[in-house]
């Protein structure tokens, strides 16, 4: 998902960068500038006023190389690991983070601006990922839809095996998906080792529909986006309704909160980089509080860093959810594979 950009966060962030509030170096024009190369997701979304700022004050121009979601990314990275295809990388997210550390993708790098909040998140005592924003994935449905007919929405994960919600579901398939990899482990922390199969074989009886990813998903069978699908309760994630906002303010659709799985995102230092140095800066930059005001109205995920605002209505519509779910990362780098395998069995695919 998108969302605009304040011109005045833009007019901030230039001002903060030419006058050298958080982040260090000479300023440099195009012609002198260096090029550290970021490897990102497809939902990567910065604006380039807020690029350029950031060359003009440091001299280095990063350049954005996009290799699908978190999971196609992890994937590519450490393939690509021997001869790394870039300097950075932001986007391996808590479900695919233990995978990318066990592959040695990444080196140890400890930003200035870690201890203004993303320390909270840290994954790894060598300090090789840091925290950039984080982004619940949740269960959302169509209010609207269910207000029209005359059925009360679902509030949690039983409900979803109740009769009266059959062919309503859909979700995306954890192999492909970075999101549907989070409602799947979900499911796991909510019914157990011995329990989440029973639940997903309840799901199927009940008609959920799995796509590929989750841009078919919400877009195209979820009725509550622009797509105007069959289909009212999809995995997305909980700042979704904030892209949902009617005429009346108000928004069409609600993250049923109760359901979320915590999925942080964080960004690296690529082992193998040939100029570590200006690496660190890009990192420095995407912890700064510059850039960490623009993630929210940009990508639709908080920030991790402490005190940075969220947009105006985010606090009704979006808020963040106090207590989601998560599994131990070793646990996940040991069962991710299993599991995953187990649910294509079970959901045929």
């Amino acid at each position: 998902m998108r969302g605009k950009w304040s011109a005045a966060v833009v007019l901030g962030l230039t001002a903060a960068l030419t006058t050298g509030c958080t982040l260090v170096g000479g300023g440099s024009d195009d012609s002198a500038a260096s090029t550290v190369t970021l490897v990102t997701h497809d939902s990567w979304a910065a604006p380039q006023q807020v690029l350029d700022a950031f060359q003009q004050q440091t001299g280095i121009k990063i350049d954005v190389i996009k290799k699908g979601d978190a999971g196609a990314l992890t994937n590519s990275l450490v393939l690509t690991k021997a001869n790394p295809i870039g300097d950075v990388a932001y986007g391996v997210d808590s479900t695919f983070a233990s995978r990318a550390l066990g592959e040695g993708v990444f080196d140890s790098y400890t930003s200035p601006e870690a201890d203004r909040g993303p320390q909270r998140y840290a994954v790894d005592s060598e300090h090789r990922l840091s925290a950039v924003d984080l982004g619940d994935v949740c269960l959302n449905v169509d209010t609207n839809w269910f207000a029209q007919k005359g059925i009360p929405a679902p509030t949690g994960y039983d409900d979803l095996t109740d009769p009266q919600y059959k062919d309503l579901l859909v979700v995306e398939n954890p192999a492909t998906s970075s999101p549907g990899l989070a409602f799947l482990l979900g499911t796991i922390a909510k019914y157990g080792e011995q329990g989440w199969q029973g639940y997903w074989q309840k799901l199927k009886d009940n008609g959920v529909k799995s796509d590929s990813g989750w841009e078919e998903a919400y877009s195209q069978d979820f009725s509550g986006s622009s797509g105007n699908g069959p289909r009212p309760i999809v995995v997305s994630y909980a700042s979704s309704p904030a892209a949902e906002i009617g005429a009346d303010g108000k928004p069409r659709t609600k993250a049923l909160l109760d359901t979320c799985y915590r999925q942080v995102e964080y960004a690296g230092v690529l082992a193998g980089t040939k100029q570590p140095d200006k690496a660190h800066k890009v990192i420095d930059f995407l912890l700064s509080q510059q850039f960490q005001a623009t993630v929210a109205d940009n990508m639709y995920v908080y920030p991790a860093r402490q005190g940075v605002d969220l947009p105006k209505g985010w606090a009704e519509a979006a808020p963040l959810p106090q207590s989601s779910a998560s599994l131990p990362g070793d646990q996940v780098q040991a069962g991710r594979e299993r599991w995953i395998g187990q649910w294509r069995s079970l959901l045929g695919q």
